[in-house]
């Protein structure tokens, strides 16, 4: 493809405004006290926001370069998307975890421990998970958010792709 349009600034931009909406929520919850619970409406809001800014970054891009996009095209983009995202949401919880709540940790594995008690885990079991959740919590953390936004991400990206390829070939 000649001329090609540059994905930079629209990887950027929408990958920019997820992580900007991704905080907004995580803030909304942290103000309302619900930030240790697992929030169905937060997690669909969540999902809703990056099926439609990935989409919508993969189909900005497709309108600048002349209504055409591979589909390795579109999962670049989305991914692209992602990560600057990834990047801004660990970023917010390293500031949240240091600055704005530093007692997060504790907070979270004394609602995990309860959670275990009411699911009637053993005393003991409960003994050795919490040893392990305090000496791996931010590992696990950042590890969950990191594969569970690169997983989602590449799904979307992939199936926004292949939804919206359209190339030279096509035409004819």
């Amino acid at each position: 493809m000649e001329n090609q349009a540059s994905s930079k600034s629209v990887i950027l931009n929408f990958g920019m405004y997820l992580g900007v909406i991704g905080i907004f929520l995580q803030l909304i919850e942290f103000v309302r006290g619900t930030h240790l619970d697992n929030s169905k409406i937060s997690g669909a809001v969540s999902i809703i926001s990056v099926i439609v800014l990935i989409s919508l970054g993969i189909k900005k891009f497709k309108t600048e370069n002349k209504g055409l996009i591979s589909t390795g095209q579109g999962l670049k983009i989305g991914m692209g998307i992602t990560l600057i995202s990834l990047v801004i949401s660990v970023l917010y919880m390293l500031v949240f975890t240091n600055f704005i709540d530093p007692g997060f940790k504790e907070s979270a594995l004394e609602k995990t421990i309860s959670d275990w008690n009411e699911q009637g885990m053993s005393e003991d079991m409960i003994e050795l998970y919490s040893e392990n959740a305090k000496e791996y919590f931010y590992l696990s953390l950042y590890g969950i958010i990191t594969v569970f936004s690169l997983f989602f991400g590449f799904i979307i990206s992939l199936i926004a792709g292949l939804i919206m390829k359209r190339t030279e070939e096509d035409n004819y």
